[in-house]
């Protein structure tokens, strides 16, 4: 999960809008997203959904490759 935070952490800084609008415009709590920013917590799944689409990101969640062990 951190990578996907370090996303949003990085999208929320590159964004020109100010973390109020992005707080105020996702849906997730001001004081959530500054704690994200600031590294101090992450985000519920719920939260960490409406700030990805808020920012235009798409999560998604694939299976991993594996490749199978010999017999």
């Amino acid at each position: 999960m951190a990578k996907l935070l370090d996303t949003l952490r990085r999208a929320v800084e590159d964004s020109d809008e100010s973390r109020y609008r992005i707080a105020h415009g996702s849906g997730v709590a001001a004081s959530q997203l500054a704690r994200l920013v600031s590294g101090e917590r992450g985000l519920s799944i719920e939260s960490a959904e409406r700030l990805a689409d808020y920012l235009g990101l798409e999560l998604i969640i694939r299976p991993k490759h594996r490749t199978r062990k010999a017999k």
